[in-house]
């Protein structure tokens, strides 16, 4: 594991969000201590801050929004909104093109303009989310349309955590 330099750390000890897209791992800092890690799933097409790309950005960022509190396991969103669905084998059957945002979303805000933030680069218009999805998944392996796709429980672990304002620092390789 790549601990970050002191230069890459966020400039508060409370907690903050790692992603490194090259080992496909998300890491819950508390000051400079892991407290807690996972698999998850970023962008299938690679990295990259292009809007439409499909890529996962790299760079920090922060959680702008926090969505989904109170909601069931598996509640199903489109355009980060509640459909009042939730996620079954039954409702995956009648939706098989369907890319499923579940459970809850963090929605991230690039902090680095030019890079991640304004312009065609920009996360947030791209609206890159931390969210759920089915457990059919794969986790480990890059998958998704340019988010970050979490395991439901891992997810409900970090939300509970990463409030509005908590850094974030997508990392790995370009591709």
């Amino acid at each position: 594991m790549r601990t970050p330099t002191l230069a890459e750390l966020p400039p508060s000890q409370t907690g903050w969000i790692e992603i490194d897209t090259d080992t496909q791992q998300l890491r819950w800092w508390q000051g400079q201590k892991v407290c807690f890690e996972c698999e998850i799933s970023s962008g299938k097409a690679g990295v990259g801050q292009q809007e439409g790309s499909g890529q996962t950005p790299h760079g920090w960022h922060y959680v702008r929004a926090a969505i989904g509190k109170d909601l069931p396991i598996n509640a199903v969103f489109r355009g980060r909104r509640f459909t009042g669905e939730v996620f079954s084998t039954p409702l995956a059957k009648a939706n098989p093109t369907r890319d499923w945002i579940l459970t809850r979303i963090l929605w991230l805000c690039g902090l680095e303009r030019g890079f991640n933030r304004a312009g065609s680069v920009d996360s947030q218009r791209r609206y890159i989310y931390l969210h759920g999805t089915p457990p059919n998944q794969p986790m480990g392996t890059p998958a998704s349309h340019g988010c970050i796709r979490l395991r439901n429980q891992d997810l409900l672990y970090v939300f509970e955590r990463a409030l509005p304002g908590t850094p974030v620092w997508l990392h790995g390789s370009d591709q």
